[in-house]
């Protein structure tokens, strides 16, 4: 199973990588301004997780830069997102609106729609 699970996730990131999709281009001050905004956000992911692939692919449309944490291959931070996320699941969203403020979101779907929110937040301020 292991096997067939490395084979399927390699095929995944060939696939992602040859049909990636086209960033939004920005002017430099509004994606500074995104930037700013996405800077207290971090995704806990695994490379060759569908969903986490479906994330990233999510990110790269939108042009947003989300620091990406490896939660498989980095024992830290596996036992960080269980530690304080409260499970070892990918995706998950940490979002850190200041330092008592952290909330973790989980779920792909729900991940892009909350980034689309903030995105359609920021246009309209």
């Amino acid at each position: 199973m292991e096997l067939i699970r490395y084979v399927v996730g390699r095929i995944l990131l060939l696939a992602n990588f040859l049909t990636r999709p086209k960033p939004v281009i920005r002017g430099q001050v509004e994606q500074a301004k995104i930037d700013a905004a996405m800077s207290g956000m971090s995704l806990y992911q695994f490379r060759a997780c569908p969903f986490c692939v479906k994330v990233r692919r999510h990110l790269r449309r939108r042009s947003l830069n989300i620091e990406l944490r490896d939660a498989r291959d980095n024992i830290e931070i596996k036992n960080e997102l269980v530690r304080e996320g409260g499970k070892h699941m990918v995706p998950c969203l940490r979002i850190e609106t200041d330092a008592k403020n952290i909330r973790w979101l989980y779920e792909s779907d729900d991940i892009c729609a909350f980034l689309d929110s903030e995105l359609d937040r920021l246009k309209s301020a």
